[in-house]
């Protein structure tokens, strides 16, 4: 995929952008940033108004720890395309790492109406609530998700663990268990059984 998205690098900036921007993303993913800066860098250069091109210029100042910069191409990737759900979803983390936990929510939402039955999505308001000492919205938005993933180990014992601190014990117990069933290997989960049964 590399070698043929190198022969496009010598294209007019529209293709020289396509082609940067994939080879940006393959870099990101291969966990190789200066090589994933240098082409966001080229294809943001070939086409200042290509939203994945801003995306990932975004993700690999995101990588680097710059989340306020890292938010600024978020947003002109919006500005030049308000339908870039990557932009959108990236944007809501980096002001989650800002700890700007109302913009991060706006975002997420806005999310939400676009992509309904996102399980990342999701997961993401159910964990702003929590951050937002709110349990019963972050269990509405976990059931939400129970839905989309019903198998999800980490999410049925995190909803085990909020009817636990809301002192629901049967709930917790019926979400602990179902988490037990799933994946019968995690520790806090056995703990937690262990000592519901000993009670």
């Amino acid at each position: 995929a590399v070698e043929t998205l190198k022969t496009f690098e010598k294209k007019d900036s529209r293709v020289k952008s396509a082609a940067a921007t994939n080879l940006s993303f393959l870099y990101y993913l291969e966990n190789e940033l200066a090589q994933a800066t240098d082409y966001a860098d080229l294809a943001v250069n070939s086409d200042r108004y290509n939203p994945a091109a801003l995306t990932n210029k975004g993700n690999t100042i995101f990588a680097n720890g710059d989340y306020e910069k890292a938010a600024e191409f978020y947003k002109e990737a919006l500005r030049n395309d308000s339908s870039c759900t990557e932009a959108l979803y990236n944007l809501g983390l980096s002001y989650k790492k800002l700890n700007r936990i109302d913009e991060a929510l706006d975002c997420f939402l806005k999310l939400h109406a676009i992509l309904r039955n996102n399980a990342q999505v999701l997961h993401q308001i159910a964990n702003i609530y929590e951050a937002m000492d709110d349990p019963n919205q972050a269990i509405d938005w976990l059931m939400q998700l129970i839905s989309v993933v019903p198998t999800d180990p980490r999410v049925l014992s995190k909803l085990g663990k909020l009817y636990d601190n809301e002192g629901d014990k049967s709930q917790a117990f019926h979400y602990y268990y179902e988490s037990y069933r799933h994946f019968p290997s995690n520790i806090e989960v056995i703990e937690w059984l262990g000592a519901y049964y000993i009670d």
